[in-house]
C-alpha cells in the first residue's frame, strides 16, 4: 500500500512538472514576435497561427496579398506552402499503405517499371520509403533546374527520365542530402498505386477528409478561387511583386515536392490533425502515423541548432524533420519558393504548435521567427526577441565569405560574340537538354530550351566568364561559366553559382553540357 502511494505520488509530481513545463506563453508575446518580425524584415505580408493543447488559440495576419493592390491578407488567404507539401505527399502514400495498395519496402520499379537511377544496383534496390528520406546518394538539390524557375516545359516523365542521368554524390543510403526530384517520383508511385493522377488522389485522400477546404493543387482559375497571396522580392528597399499568377494557374510538375497552396486556416486544420489524432481517427492508422514520425535518416545538427535550441538529435521522418528543442520533441518542416516562405512545427508532448506563411523574400525572417517561437513554446518565460536572432544571423553572414565571392564578380562587362569564337553553339546536357550559347543583338546569351525563364547574358569578370541571369526567377543566382575542349575535340561547359548563399536548387554544378553543333 505504501509502495502504491509512493508511486502515485511520484506520478503526480511528474504530471505537475509536465503541466508546469507545458504552460502556454501569453498571447501578447505572440503579438510582439509578429510585430517585430514584420517590422525588422519589412515583410509584405504574413499570417501566423498557434495551437495550444490541440486548440487554435491565436490567428493573426497583416500586410497585403499584392503590393499596391490594397487587398489585405486574412486567415483564408492562400499561400504557396512549397516543401510543406511534401508531408501531404507522404501522407497520401501512407493512406495507400493502409489501403493495401503498396508497401513502404516495395521496390520503386514495382510501380514505375521504367524508373532508373544512375547506378543499376540502386535502381533495383531503391524502395518507396527511400524516395521520402533524402538518402538516395544524389547531391543536394540535384536536378532542381528541371523544376525551377517556373513555369517551364519539363513534364513529370521528363523529370523522372532525367534522374537516371544524375550522378551520385555519395553511396546509396549513406548520407542525408535534401532532394526534390524523388518526391515527384513518389507522387507518380502514388498515382500508379492509386490508379488516379496525383492531384486527384491528394484532393480525395488528404484535402477532403481533413477539411482543407481552401487548399489547391493542380490547375485552377485564379479569380474563381480568389484571395491569393502573390510572391514579392526586395528591390531598392521595397517589396516588388514577382512571378504574379496569371488568370489560369497551371498544373506543375513539382506539385508533389512543393506545389500545394493553402490558407492559414487550412494549415491549422492540417496541424491539429497531427497533434490530436482523435479529430480524424479513421483517416490514418496509428501504425502509419508512427511511421511518418519515425527517425528514418539521421541529419546533421547545425551550429545554430545547438546554440539556439540546445539540439541533441536531428533526423528525417517521412517528410517531417524531427529534433529536440530544449528537451522537447519537435516535428516540423519549412517551405521555400521564390518570394514565398513557410514553416510549421509541432511539440506533440505538449500538444502545441505554430505555422506561419510569408509572401516575400524572408529566409532570415523565417529563421529568426522559428527560433523565437520554438524557444517561447519550450521556455515560456524566455521572452525571445527577433532582433537578437537577426543580429546573430547578420554576424554569421558577414563572416561567411559570401561578400568576397560576390565582389569577385562585381566588375563585369558583356562579351561580344567574337570573344567566344568556335565555342559558340548549341550544347546538350543529359538531363537539362539543349542549351544555346549564341549571339543575340550584339551580345552572347545562354538559353535553356526547356526552361524558358533561364536565360542570361555572358559577361567577363577579370579572367573568368559568367552568366548574368535576366529573368527575376533566377535573380541572385549568377553563375561562373567555364568552357574547355574535351577528349576527341568536343567542347564542354561547366558552371557553378558565384554566391555561396545561392539557393541550392540552382544546381548548375550538376550540368555537363557538350557542344553538339553551331548556332542556327
Amino acid at each position: 500500500m505504501k509502495s502504491s502511494r509512493r508511486i502515485a505520488g511520484v506520478l503526480a509530481g511528474a504530471a505537475a512538472l509536465a503541466l508546469a513545463g507545458a504552460q502556454a506563453a501569453p498571447q501578447a508575446e505572440y503579438d510582439r514576435l509578429f510585430d517585430e518580425t514584420m517590422a525588422h524584415y519589412a515583410l509584405p505580408g504574413m499570417a501566423l497561427g498557434i495551437v495550444e493543447d490541440g486548440q487554435v488559440v491565436y490567428r493573426r495576419s497583416a500586410g497585403t496579398r499584392l503590393a499596391g493592390s490594397g487587398e489585405d491578407i486574412d486567415s483564408q488567404t492562400i499561400f504557396k506552402i512549397a516543401s510543406n507539401s511534401k508531408a501531404m505527399t507522404a501522407a497520401l502514400l501512407a493512406r495507400l499503405v493502409d489501403a493495401g495498395r503498396l508497401r513502404w519496402d516495395d521496390p520503386v520499379t514495382r510501380h514505375l517499371p521504367r524508373f532508373r537511377m544512375n547506378d543499376p544496383w540502386v535502381t533495383r534496390n531503391i524502395q518507396v520509403r527511400d524516395l521520402l528520406i533524402h538518402n538516395s546518394g544524389l547531391g543536394l538539390g540535384a536536378g532542381d533546374l528541371m523544376l525551377w524557375p517556373e513555369p517551364n516545359e519539363f513534364s513529370r516523365a521528363d523529370v523522372i527520365a532525367g534522374v537516371a542521368h544524375l550522378k551520385p554524390a555519395t553511396s546509396f543510403r549513406s548520407t542525408y542530402a535534401y532532394d526534390n526530384l524523388l518526391y515527384i517520383v513518389a507522387g507518380e508511385v502514388a498515382a500508379a498505386a492509386g490508379e488516379a493522377d496525383y492531384e486527384t488522389l491528394l484532393r480525395r485522400e488528404v484535402f477532403e477528409p481533413l477539411g482543407l477546404a481552401r487548399c489547391q493543387v493542380g490547375a485552377f482559375a485564379r479569380d474563381t478561387v480568389g484571395n491569393i497571396a502573390q510572391p514579392h522580392r526586395r528591390q531598392g528597399g521595397a517589396n516588388v511583386p514577382g512571378g504574379v499568377d496569371e488568370a489560369v494557374i497551371p498544373a506543375i510538375s513539382s506539385a508533389a515536392a512543393g506545389g500545394v497552396r493553402c490558407s492559414l486556416d487550412d494549415m491549422l486544420a492540417w496541424m491539429r490533425n497531427w497533434i490530436d489524432p482523435a479529430l480524424t481517427p479513421d483517416w490514418l492508422s496509428p501504425e502509419q502515423r508512427r511511421a511518418m514520425w519515425t527517425a528514418h535518416m539521421p541529419m546533421p545538427i547545425g551550429a545554430l541548432q545547438r546554440q539556439w535550441e540546445n539540439t541533441h538529435f536531428s533526423a528525417y521522418g517521412y517528410a517531417f524533420r524531427l529534433s529536440d528543442v530544449n528537451g522537447r520533441f519537435r516535428v516540423g518542416h519549412t517551405g521555400t519558393l521564390d518570394g514565398m516562405y513557410s514553416a510549421m512545427a509541432m511539440f506533440p508532448d505538449s500538444r502545441r504548435g505554430y505555422v506561419f506563411l510569408i509572401n516575400g523574400e524572408a529566409g532570415q525572417a523565417r529563421q529568426a521567427l522559428e527560433a523565437a517561437l520554438s524557444r517561447l513554446m519550450t521556455q515560456p518565460d524566455s521572452a525571445p526577441r527577433i532582433a537578437d536572432f537577426a543580429q546573430d544571423l547578420d554576424a554569421r553572414r558577414a563572416a561567411s565569405g559570401a561578400a568576397q565571392a560576390r565582389a569577385q564578380a562585381a566588375a563585369r562587362a558583356p562579351v561580344v560574340p567574337a570573344d567566344l569564337g568556335e565555342t559558340l553553339g548549341v550544347y546538350a546536357d543529359a538531363w537539362l537538354g539543349d542549351i544555346r550559347l549564341c549571339p543575340e543583338e550584339g551580345v552572347v546569351r545562354w538559353r535553356s530550351r526547356k526552361s524558358p525563364r533561364l536565360f542570361g547574358t555572358v559577361q567577363r569578370a577579370g579572367s573568368r566568364l559568367l552568366v548574368a541571369w535576366e529573368d527575376a526567377g533566377a535573380e541572385g543566382a549568377d553563375a561562373w561559366l567555364d568552357i574547355s575542349p574535351g577528349v576527341g575535340g568536343s567542347t564542354t561547359m561547366r558552371m557553378a553559382a558565384i554566391d555561396p548563399e545561392t539557393d541550392f536548387s540552382f544546381d548548375f554544378h550538376d550540368l555537363s553540357p557538350q557542344r553538339i553543333r553551331s548556332c542556327d
